[in-house]
């Protein structure tokens, strides 16, 4: 089968092994110790496990390689962002199928034998999310209907295969070939966005996307970005949301969608200067309002 994107026209050849897992890493040493733990705690399987280090600051290369030398890592020396990471991973993956985990997540026992036992018995999935809980128990949004900005494009995303739009990129599993049809990752997206990129990606291609609900995995959730700035992380997640807009919609729709956004901005902005003096908790009120002023002045810069 021949494969084309960002790896170039390649002959397919038949996978060594069923699962290869890949988790991308950045400055999340703790959190990465605990992961692998419950990776090889995982009973009845032996998979294929890839880190690709983003030039961590820590020590979390010194320590997979000292605690799990069955681990293969790929050390980079600058952070080359989450889509890029995993497709340096693809590139040297041997799975039927490949599995993309997050350092902060845990899996619970039985995960690896929910999904590939899932995917075996659903030959129209290309792509499918597992069940995603918070350290709690309390479950954790993973599954999406709807793409951002679809109710302003809906004959552009007319005939896609499934209900489901997107799963959380935390946990998700995938069939190799198809990855490597599509090209894997869209590495213009280097943090957020890649996850809803590559499901669409997916069901453009003809395959549906699917939930794993007895696939249960703990996830923590913004490690890699714990020391971000609020302001700095929204405005990394707008860039993204853009990029997904220029990508998959006309210039129609993303004027439309723009328009809606500061529209919907100078409402909130308005509502809580009304409601602020108020507030007996200020500062949550605050950090809405710094975060709309921040939407309204990204989409009133924006040029379409």
């Amino acid at each position: 089968m021949l494969s084309s994107g960002n790896f170039g026209i390649v002959l397919e050849t038949k996978p060594l092994c069923d699962l290869s897992i890949i988790i991308v890493n950045y400055n999340t040493a703790d959190m990465l110790v605990r992961c692998l733990h419950s990776i090889y705690s995982q009973p009845g399987n032996n998979p294929e496990v890839i880190v690709v280090d983003n030039a961590s600051q820590d020590n979390s290369l010194e320590v997979t390689k000292a605690t799990f030398p069955w681990v293969k890592v790929i050390a980079n020396k600058q952070n080359l962002g989450f889509s890029r990471a995993n497709n340096q991973a693809i590139e040297i993956s041997n799975g039927k199928y490949i599995y993309f985990l997050n350092p902060d997540t845990e899996l619970k026992e039985g995960a690896f034998d929910a999904i590939i036992e899932f995917m075996e018995s659903n030959p129209e999935v290309g792509l499918a999310g597992t069940r995603i809980v918070n350290p709690d128990g309390s479950p954790q949004s993973s599954v999406e209907r709807r793409y951002p900005g679809e109710r302003h494009s809906k004959d552009k995303l007319s005939g896609l295969k499934g209900d489901i739009a997107w799963v959380l990129g935390a946990s998700m599993i995938a069939r190799r070939f198809v990855l490597r049809n599509i090209g894997g990752f869209d590495e213009r997206f280097f943090i957020y966005g890649e996850d809803l990129d590559l499901c669409l990606s997916v069901r453009k291609s003809g395959w549906t996307i699917a939930y794993i609900p007895n696939a249960v995995v703990v996830h923590w959730g913004g490690a890699s970005e714990r020391d971000t700035l609020p302001v700095e992380m929204w405005k990394k997640k707008f860039e993204a949301e853009f990029l997904f807009y220029e990508k998959h919609y006309s210039r129609k729709t993303i004027r439309a969608i723009r328009q809606a956004n500061i529209i919907h901005a100078l409402w909130r902005i308005f509502t809580l200067n009304l409601t602020l003096p108020f507030c007996k908790g200020k500062e949550t009120s605050l950090k809405k309002l710094e975060r709309y002023r921040l939407i309204l002045t990204t989409y009133r810069e924006r040029k379409i």
